[in-house]
């Protein structure tokens, strides 16, 4: 008995260390993932992550048989199982023993492949307090039966798992907001300093030319005006990128005073659209922002459409415009580091970016998101 105590309070120790060393999630469950099923003897093991409306995300994995490893793991991130459903449903509250894994079982129905004897998993949910992240699955080849301990053990290393995701997740709050601060900061900054001084240039060269007697004099003064307020432009168009006011009342707002600053006249259009995760609607809102301003610089567009829609838990934003388009072909490289930026966005969360444009028929930039 003491034996085995100690044995546990070691096991226990080692996965602490690991989760107390971690920042990002996915790394840190695949970390101590492997660890357990090390320590523990088990074989294989995996890791759902999922959010309120119980969508779910294979966030790690150990020693799948080949039947479930098929196109990327494709069979562990589509369909349903009884693990999850129990746990959207509220009656999975503690390490269950055992169920039968459906996931197993349609495989081998299907006869999809290889699954190495294991038929039936642990399930334990991961906690913190009241907070639920998902569920942690572990199992081995021809194992049908877990003892009261072995879950009592699992049950407590799932509780370090669901503090050490909290933790990372207030991290990571903190660190946005922090961010966020140093946005307003630089934005204030350039507002009261640099902004205000291209505003003094642009008012003396207009005196200058005002009191110069001569034309080539008059001209240069004018162009250093002109400069100027090209410059201011530029400026306020850098602090709403900094600061984007309005973003607290939705995207669409957002991205409509940011046209309405770029003097772009925009028709927007909604579907089936509420609220939107705050990461999903700052990367919409960087993306959209990019493409107006491609919009108003370069396609010399006098109107523009944005169109946001969800559907199917996907997030669609299409932004069209009638400017003078550009010869694009979808096989080579994207041209521009504004466009490549887009697209890493997009990719960022899971998403994709499609670019549709020919000479003289405008662009059409498509933006599809998972939320």
């Amino acid at each position: 008995m003491v034996e085995r105590k100690n044995s546990e309070i070691s096991i226990l120790k080692e996965i602490a260390e690991l989760l107390n060393e971690g920042t990002e999630i996915n790394r840190v469950l695949t970390e101590v993932l492997a660890k357990l099923l090390h320590i523990t003897g088990l074989e294989t093991g995996w890791i759902f992550l999922i959010d309120e409306l119980g969508s779910y995300q294979l966030a790690a994995k150990a020693e799948l048989p080949p039947a479930l490893s098929l196109n990327k793991y494709e069979p562990m991130c589509h369909g349903g199982c009884w693990c999850v459903d129990r746990y959207n449903d509220g009656r999975l509250n503690k390490a269950t023993n055992i169920f039968e894994c459906k996931r197993i079982e349609d495989a081998i129905i299907n006869n999809s492949g290889e699954t190495n004897g294991l038929t039936h998993h642990a399930t334990v949910p991961l906690r913190a307090g009241d907070e639920k992240f998902g569920v942690l699955n572990v199992g081995s080849p021809n194992k049908t039966h877990f003892k009261v301990e072995e879950l009592a053990l699992l049950e407590a290393i799932a509780f370090q798992i669901g503090t050490a995701i909290k933790r990372i997740k207030l991290t990571q709050q903190e660190h946005d907001l922090a961010l966020a601060a140093e946005r307003n900061r630089l934005a204030r900054d350039l507002h009261d300093s640099v902004n205000q001084l291209l505003f003094s240039l642009s008012l003396t060269a207009r005196a200058g030319a005002e009191m110069s007697d001569t034309d080539q004099v008059k001209e240069t003064f004018a162009y250093i005006q002109d400069l100027a307020q090209e410059a201011q432009g530029e400026m306020r168009a850098l602090i709403w990128q900094l600061r984007p006011r309005g973003l607290e009342n939705g995207i669409i707002c957002a991205l409509a005073g940011y046209s309405e600053m770029l003097g772009l006249p925009l028709e927007t259009e909604v579907s089936g659209v509420s609220s939107l995760p705050g990461k999903v609607e700052e990367t919409l809102w960087r993306i959209g922002q990019e493409a107006l301003a491609n919009c108003k610089k370069h396609a010399q567009a006098e109107k523009v459409e944005l169109k946001l829609e969800i559907k199917n838990e996907l997030v669609t934003m299409t932004i069209n415009d009638d400017g003078c388009g550009f010869n694009f072909n979808p096989n080579k490289e994207i041209p521009s580091l504004g466009l490549k930026s887009m697209k890493t966005r997009a990719a960022a969360l899971g998403g994709k970016l499609e670019l549709l444009s020919k000479m003289d028929e405008g662009t059409s930039i498509i933006v599809t998101i998972p939320v």
